[in-house]
């Protein structure tokens, strides 16, 4: 939807940067990890996400006002990403690089699940859910749902338990939404 609004207002006023960054980052690691294990599905996913994230972040690029942060943020993702990359080929044995990268990923998908603690916060405190996404909430719940399920089957525990998060998360913003309908929300 962020997309959507940003081609249908030419602006990105009002939508965050950050999000499509970390998103793409995490695509990434986790691809690097599909790739190293040999599992087709997390390379295929990953590898529509990295390259949907990106699209996004040239789109997002394109239409932002100011490019100087926009590219220095880029930047920045490239320099821990090509840094991150350069650790677990040179410097991480091969025996144990599955396992950290493994690990790497988890932490950042279980920090990425857990970064909207604070809108959380916000929502209770607003007693308004105006600053969530229902679709998004929708959609987190069922990819870390199927994810979970993914790597229970795997018996994978860097995919299973970097997801749960995502769950429990998805299931506070779906009684957050019962408990302050959108319709009780004031008009600022």
């Amino acid at each position: 939807s962020d997309l959507r609004q940003i081609l249908a207002t030419k602006s990105v006023e009002n939508i965050q940067f950050l999000p499509f960054l970390t998103t793409d980052a995490n695509n990434l690691s986790w691809l690097g990890y599909g790739c190293l294990k040999g599992d087709r599905t997390l390379i295929t996913v990953n590898a529509i996400g990295a390259a949907l994230q990106t699209l996004y972040i040239l789109v997002y690029l394109y239409y932002s006002p100011a490019k100087r942060p926009v590219l220095l943020q880029v930047l920045l993702l490239l320099a821990v990403v090509v840094t991150g990359y350069s650790y677990f080929t040179i410097l991480v044995d091969a025996g144990t690089r599955l396992t950290h990268l493994g690990l790497f990923c988890s932490i950042f998908t279980i920090t990425m699940y857990l970064s909207p603690l604070a809108d959380l916060a916000k929502v209770v405190r607003s007693k308004s859910t105006r600053c969530l996404s229902f679709p998004l909430t929708v959609t987190t719940f069922v990819a870390s749902s199927s994810w979970t399920l993914y790597g229970l089957q795997l018996h994978d525990p860097y995919i299973t338990v970097p997801n749960v998060p995502g769950i429990v998360t998805s299931l506070v913003r779906f009684w957050l939404f019962r408990r302050y309908r959108p319709e009780q929300d004031k008009p600022y």
